[in-house]
């Protein structure tokens, strides 16, 4: 079963602030706000229903940074005008005691469920992300996920979710240090403390806001993620808090204003496409949405909508709000594994609330209310705050690290124990008769092993992901050869290399290389995410200039663009084509290979192999689409599919090899396998 990362949305998670027992009021000395701990509940409930029954996000995660940086600058201030200073050390333990304690129980509860229920292959990533998770720099391992291609591709991850804490936690880093620099300003200036104060977070809200508008229009996955695009949201807050005390409004707006705050933060997930616009100027919607609401506040008229944020139901919700969103996300993803399904029926889905929220309760009261009862009564609280934090998130640590050690060490062993004679691989189609001899082995690459089953050319960074715009280029084979051949792209052909490269080897030919993720070979503009892909664009222009100075014999590069919604050939690439025909260049138009309906590695994984296969048909044309147009006179095409998928059927092992790593990508394993068809093909259309 496999829960692609392009239909679940990218998670979000509810802020807890430091001032946990209170939630402080307008003015200066705070106060109880239950309607704060209303919004939280109306928050991580949208949050939760939108991920179990409609896979997309709601918006509630920018309610909860613009809540974190309300509460937490209030509390900052508060402390500075009683003592005179930022309580570094006391504040940051505060934070440990309450935050730390729930975290590593998750984890390890997550590591635990990896272990039984989710396939082999995602374990190291899964282990990769519960270390950024624990030392909160989730946000940044997703950033980088997000703008690689191969990774995109992957799984929804259980510990996602917690890009949003690390971004709380970065900010916990931060906000300390600016309301000191400000405060110490304001001495040395004779200006008041939340004057002072006031104008570095505007400032620093200014600055975040622009920044996160523009880096959304020119990459919106890199900013969903980027803590300067989000900064401005908790900074946000942080000014409500700063000025509300001198808001006075009269009864009737506050109410006018509470319900068109809390009606417009029900409809934000509605209305607005969250996970592809945030979080420049859109992200706005949900964050002036709750600020209209804490405008509001308590209005005591049985008409305003803070009678239902204190109800005491929704108030109690609102005290889970941080445990629930820990459990809920790895909830979901075991059961949508375990059903085989990318959203939630309407039952199942009541049944990970219903977990979800018994989880979250247990965790409540065992592990935040009885560790923070231990440490408050115990006189030693500061230091044993401290050391439990730790001790509670160093085996995760320590966990993760020899568990991922273990995964590489078992490897290794796979590795060194195949027996080549036992993995023909395509050998098995061009001679059918070595089915009859071939022994029984296990699947190699290992699928769990697969997506490291990666070529020299992506080792050597010839391959170049989503966000380089360089060329890598390998170049091998003799110089002075009498052949040169340049392979280039996008990672469906990259994953020809092995094959190519052999055959180059075999024939004496120089061998050129380079090729980036999801970059077609074309003259077509390139879009990601609904924008210019404006790294595909310039590399491009670098590809065409290296074309030219180097004027290979041949290029060998895609024909079709198979899709699950069918073949093309696009027109960039009849002009691409052209072009290389002026400067007298062949052209070796390889077709594009199907797309399956499974992903490789995890369905040889969950079952018997005999169980993956996808037709050729679901993606490939009856005829190959460029055989019907009119090709330039240097254009020669191949096709291989017949062994990659023989007899109009993807299998996902042919030969013992594993064909395919994820649904689109061949591994190096069996691309290698393929090199006496790539030498005879390559042959048959050079004439070298």
């Amino acid at each position: 079963m496999h829960i692609s990362s392009s239909r679940l949305p990218v998670t979000e998670a509810p802020a807890i602030p430091s001032v946990p027992e209170t939630v402080r009021a307008k003015g200066g000395g705070g106060g109880f706000r239950p309607e704060i701990e209303g919004l939280r509940a109306v928050a991580v409930l949208l949050v939760a229903v939108y991920h179990v029954w409609f896979g997309r996000v709601s918006g509630g995660v920018d309610v909860f940074l613009m809540l974190t940086g309300f509460l937490i600058t209030g509390s900052l201030v508060r402390g500075v005008e009683r003592e005179g200073r930022v309580r570094f050390v006391a504040f940051w333990i505060r934070l440990a005691r309450r935050l730390v304690p729930p975290v590593a129980v998750v984890l390890v509860a997550t590591m635990a469920a990896t272990y039984l229920w989710l396939p082999r292959p995602r374990w190291p990533d899964i282990l990769d992300e519960v270390r950024a998770a624990a030392l909160y720099h989730e946000n940044w391992t997703l950033a980088g996920n997000a703008v690689d291609y191969l990774a995109r591709e992957a799984a929804a991850s259980p510990v996602q979710h917690f890009w949003s804490l690390s971004v709380q936690g970065q900010f916990y880093l931060l906000w300390p240090v600016l309301v000191a620099l400000a405060a110490f300003v304001a001495v040395r200036v004779r200006m008041p403390l939340r004057m002072a104060v006031l104008t570095a977070v505007t400032a620093v809200f200014a600055l975040s806001l622009g920044y996160s508008v523009s880096v959304t229009a020119r990459d919106q996955a890199w900013a969903y993620f980027d803590t300067g695009a989000r900064l401005w949201e908790l900074a946000l807050g942080a000014i409500l808090a700063l000025v509300i005390h001198r808001v006075h409004l009269p009864v009737r707006l506050r109410v006018l204003l509470g319900w068109l705050g809390l009606t417009a933060l029900v409809s934000c997930g509605l209305l607005v496409p969250v996970s592809t616009l945030f979080p420049g100027y859109a992200a706005l919607w949900p964050t002036l949405a709750a600020t209209l609401v804490v405008l509001a506040g308590t209005t005591g008229s049985r008409h305003g909508a803070d009678r239902l944020l204190t109800w005491k139901p929704l108030t109690a919700l609102g005290k889970l709000s941080y445990p629930l969103y820990l459990w809920h996300w790895p909830v979901l993803v075991c059961y949508l594994e375990a059903a085989d399904r990318s959203l939630a029926t309407p039952l199942g889905g009541l049944g990970v609330l219903a977990l979800s929220l018994s989880l979250a309760w247990l965790t409540h009261r065992l592990v935040e209310g009885g560790l923070d009862r231990f440490t408050r009564q115990n006189r030693r609280a500061p230091g044993w705050s401290l050391g439990i934090a730790a001790a509670l998130i160093a085996p995760v640590l320590a966990a993760s690290l020899l568990w991922s050690d273990r995964i590489e060490e078992q490897r290794a062993e796979r590795a060194a124990a195949v027996v080549p004679e036992n993995y023909p691989g395509a050998g098995v189609v061009a001679e059918p008769a070595l089915l009859e001899v071939l022994p029984e082995a296990p699947v190699r690459p290992d699928p769990a092993d697969a997506e490291q089953d990666l070529s020299w050319h992506h080792e050597q960074g010839c391959h170049v992901g989503l966000v380089s715009e360089e060329l890598g280029v390998c170049d091998t084979g003799p110089v002075g050869a009498e052949h040169t051949l340049a392979l280039v792209g996008a990672s469906r052909v990259a994953h020809w290399y092995p094959a190519v490269a052999a055959a180059a080897q075999a024939r004496g030919w120089r061998l050129v290389s380079f090729t980036k993720s999801g970059c077609q070979f074309s003259t077509d503009t390139a879009h990601r995410d609904d924008a210019v892909f404006g790294e595909c664009q310039r590399w491009k222009e670098n590809a065409f200039a290296e074309l030219a100075e180097l004027r290979p014999d041949a290029v060998l590069t895609s024909s079709t663009r198979a899709t699950l919604h069918g073949e093309t050939v696009h027109d960039g690439y009849l002009e691409v084509w052209e072009w290389l025909d002026e400067l007298d260049i062949e052209v070796i138009g390889l077709r594009d290979l199907p797309r399956l309906s499974y992903q490789g590695a995890e369905c040889v994984e969950a079952g018997p192999p005999e169980q993956c296969t996808s037709p050729v048909t679901a993606s490939q044309a009856e005829t190959d689409p460029a055989t019907r147009i009119q090709l330039p006179p240097n254009v020669t095409l191949l096709d291989l599919t017949e062994h990659v998928c023989p007899g109009g059927s993807c299998d996902a092992v042919v030969g013992n090899v594993l064909v395919y790593w994820d649904h689109s990508h061949i591994t190096a394993t069996y691309a290698a396998t393929l090199a006496p068809v790539m030498e005879r093909a390559l042959i048959g259309a050079t004439g070298w």
